[in-house]
């Protein structure tokens, strides 16, 4: 690795104390030193620089996550244009569903939940807003994955296998370059339990001009994507939201 390309090492601690500190939801500098396999002092000028900077928040001597990440997200969302070129399709796409109904892009060879419209007390998906999960492992990430270039697809393929998030995740690479020909060349994909297990999901990818802007998708319990009717309408639904958007994009 190149001098320019090793991160610092503070930062990168930094990073690590933070990801500890969601993992645990609060933490005092022992907690964290244990964790980190450094001693006290060290982890205590970690928490307090953090806290300082106001990602961080002191209470009753522990330390949590502060809300200004989530300023900093919805201050993201809320400048993305494909978001705004989505919001109202994707209640009109839970409405006429009846399904949760979800929006997410890709990133770092993840799929990035960027918005939900629908009733989640019907379907627990655990998903929100920033949630990332593994391109491979469900049907939003999938018609993304086919739909990149193929030196990108190679390179995240490029395993022996994929990681898996539930016993019916597709981790064979050669398995899913069948199906993401199969997603290409009908235009939208389907999964069965493979990022939750009881919950499906149906994806179309939204184009346009050529540029891959992202997924929209609807999730719901597995029985019911199973009947062909139901699979058949939520398929229409989907594939005539992405178009929507599509429009809305170009000229947003």
């Amino acid at each position: 690795m190149s001098s320019d390309t090793v991160p610092l090492q503070t930062v990168s601690r930094a990073f690590e104390v933070l990801d500890l500190l969601e993992r645990e939801r609060e933490a005092g500098p022992a907690k964290i030193a244990a964790l980190m396999d450094v001693n006290r002092s060290t982890a205590h000028d970690y928490l307090v620089s953090l806290e300082a900077t106001g990602f961080v928040v002191r209470e009753a001597g522990k330390y949590r996550i502060g809300y200004r990440f989530l300023q900093r997200g919805s201050r993201l969302k809320y400048r993305n244009r494909f978001f705004h070129s989505s919001d109202i399709v994707l209640g009109k796409l839970s409405e006429q569903s009846g399904e949760l109904a979800q929006l997410g892009q890709e990133e770092s060879g993840e799929w990035v939940m960027l918005h939900e419209e629908g009733d989640i007390t019907s379907v627990q998906t655990g998903t929100y807003p920033g949630f990332r999960t593994p391109i491979h492992t469900h049907a939003a990430g999938k018609v993304l994955l086919g739909n990149l270039p193929e030196p990108r697809i190679e390179e995240i393929l490029s395993v022996d296998e994929l990681e898996a998030v539930t016993e019916h995740t597709i981790t064979d690479p050669a398995a899913l370059r069948d199906e993401l020909q199969q997603i290409r060349e009908q235009g939208y994909a389907i999964d069965h339990e493979e990022q939750v297990v009881g919950i499906g999901f149906v994806a179309c990818p939204v184009i346009e001009d050529g540029e891959l802007l992202g997924s929209v998708s609807v999730a719901c319990p597995t029985g019911r994507l199973q009947q062909d009717e139901y699979r058949e309408n939520l398929i229409q639904n989907v594939r005539a939201a992405a178009e929507e958007i599509s429009v809305n994009y170009r000229f947003y």
